[in-house]
């Protein structure tokens, strides 16, 4: 009778034990889990197509949200631009220090003007793109200004690579990158890789002038990079992915 009791007791302290150690071990996954985030830099960019009698308005809530977005300590870069081609698209690029930062700034006022005018003014849902930095630069790198004088140039790129070749597509802009961003003419140079399809990316470009790009295309560092375009993406030619954009928020200058 008293080994039974001490087996039933011994049992009870198993399962107590058991749950404990369960209970610690989901604690800890929660905590690691919780500073990843906290670790990860959010980098979003988003599309809007706007119906031209809200352009107007919808531009102004976008200026004013980039601007508060600038002011806010977890930011780390926000710019807004037109499509040359076509002003009632309106490209809004952004990156955080991390999610719950961005979520809790989305709770302003700045943000929710952007929010409910979106229900109206957009002639289709906003496209968000979320991706990943590669050979990331810094938010004093990001928020380098074009001069006063200069004629700014920004290019956008988006790359759909055949299957089986996005790593040499990284390893060929690993070796290029530093190249590019030495240029005299280069204001900020960044490759990202997009989250839902890791065969996509897009480049952010921007050049002090016309000159400057016409440089950089001549430059001899790009020529491996040109020959990946030219052979190993899905759709040439690859100059179809490139967007010309005009910046209109912050507009700051040197």
């Amino acid at each position: 009778m008293t080994a039974k009791t001490n087996l039933s007791i011994s049992q009870r302290a198993l399962v107590i034990f058991t749950t404990l150690f369960m209970l610690a071990s989901a604690f800890a996954s929660a905590q690691t889990s919780a500073k990843l985030e906290e670790s990860v830099i959010v980098a979003k960019i988003t599309r809007y197509e706007v119906k031209k009698e809200y352009l107007q308005k919808f531009e102004k809530a976008i200026r004013d949200y980039v601007l508060k977005s600038l002011s806010d300590d977890s930011n780390i870069m926000a710019e807004a631009y037109f499509e040359q081609d076509n002003q009632s698209v309106i490209w809004l690029f952004e990156r955080w220090t991390n999610q719950n930062k961005l979520n809790k700034f989305r709770k302003n006022s700045e943000s929710k003007a952007v929010i409910q005018l979106e229900k109206s003014a957009l002639a289709k849902p906003e496209k968000v793109i979320s991706v990943k930095d590669l050979e990331p630069i810094s938010k004093q790198e990001w928020r380098r200004a074009s001069k006063a004088e200069d004629k700014q140039l920004t290019i956008m790129l988006f790359v759909d690579a055949k299957a089986g070749t996005e790593e040499n597509f990284k390893d060929v802009y690993h070796i290029a990158m530093p190249e590019f961003r030495s240029e005299p003419g280069v204001v900020t140079y960044q490759l990202s890789q997009l989250d839902s399809d890791k065969t996509q990316f897009v480049t952010f470009e921007k050049f002090r002038s016309n000159e400057a790009f016409q440089y950089h295309l001549n430059f001899p560092p790009i020529q491996p990079v040109l020959d990946y375009l030219n052979t190993s993406i899905k759709k040439q030619p690859f100059q179809d992915g490139i967007h010309n954009l005009i910046e209109f928020a912050p507009l700051i200058r040197e």
